[in-house]
């Protein structure tokens, strides 16, 4: 049977998202506010972009905007299909918002909340899917692959309209990311670049990967076929992961075998190399 495709995932009552999102859209305008005073030949895109907006709703959608327009679908154009989305599912800008804390906390390289929401491709790739997702499950597939299209020629990134994508996600370099349509990423999952999501063939069925919650796949990892990654495990960079991995367990090698537990959390740590293990055995 295949799976149906849902509506974008709302956010629970996570200890993440424990600041609000009125505190999240302070911190942005602030941290735009200083930005434009350090360099002030940015500053009147960071008006545009930031401090001309009354809410963090309406900056993601002008954002998205400016990132998908093309010579088919204008800013404008763009922006009225970002808002139609987020006002069908208004959990899209919960999703957002987790997400945008879950880089912050995990990439070492981030300097705060702007950066990502400004500058990330990763980050908008994941926004502009939950828009295409929405499109998806309204019926709309056209608008949807077009979305998707533009998307993977912008960033780099190919995520099926189709797929189902968690909250609190974290895509870090986001170049060559793959993820097919009847795949599922739960909540707190974090993906590096070239990590693939993909089937074994073209059956028509549900044939792509669910990803548990919390867990980390590293740089140029491979996940095929209907097989299900439990909760907090670990996928090792360059493994390529072709059987269901237990929650809990680190799995390395061509093909990935498992190589003992990981670490708690997993997406948190962000540590993708395993220095002590034999990939050979």
């Amino acid at each position: 049977m295949s799976l149906m495709p849902t509506h974008t995932s709302r956010p629970g009552s996570s200890p993440q998202l424990e600041l609000s999102m009125s505190a999240i859209w302070s911190r942005m305008r602030a941290e735009a506010t200083e930005a434009s005073r350090e360099e002030p030949i940015l500053s009147s895109f960071l008006n545009a972009a930031v401090l001309r907006h009354e809410n963090f709703t309406d900056a993601l959608a002008y954002r998205l905007a400016a990132k998908l327009a093309d010579a088919q679908l204008d800013a404008m154009l763009a922006r009225d299909v970002a808002e139609a989305a987020i006002k069908g599912d208004p959990g899209i800008v919960a999703c957002a918002a987790a997400d945008i804390i879950a880089v912050e906390e995990r990439d070492p390289a981030c300097i705060g909340y702007l950066q990502p929401f400004l500058y990330f491709k990763g980050y908008h790739a994941l926004q502009a899917h939950r828009v295409a997702h929405w499109l998806w499950v309204e019926g709309r597939h056209t608008l949807a692959f077009h979305i998707q299209s533009r998307v993977s020629e912008r960033f780099g990134v190919d995520i099926h309209p189709a797929a189902q994508m968690g909250h609190g996600v974290m895509i870090d370099h986001a170049t060559s990311i793959v993820i097919g349509a009847t795949a599922v990423v739960r909540n707190d999952v974090s993906l590096l670049h070239e990590v693939t999501l993909g089937g074994t063939g073209a059956a028509d069925e549900d044939r792509h990967p669910k990803i548990g919650e919390g867990v980390l796949i590293g740089a140029g990892a491979k996940v095929l076929g209907n097989i299900e990654i439990g909760d907090r495990a670990r996928i090792a960079a360059g493994s390529v992961v072709l059987k269901p991995v237990p929650a809990g367990c680190t799995v390395a090698g061509v093909p990935a075998k498992i190589v003992g537990d990981c670490c708690p959390e997993p997406a948190q740590s962000m540590d993708q190399v395993l220095p002590d293990i034999d990939y050979s055995i």
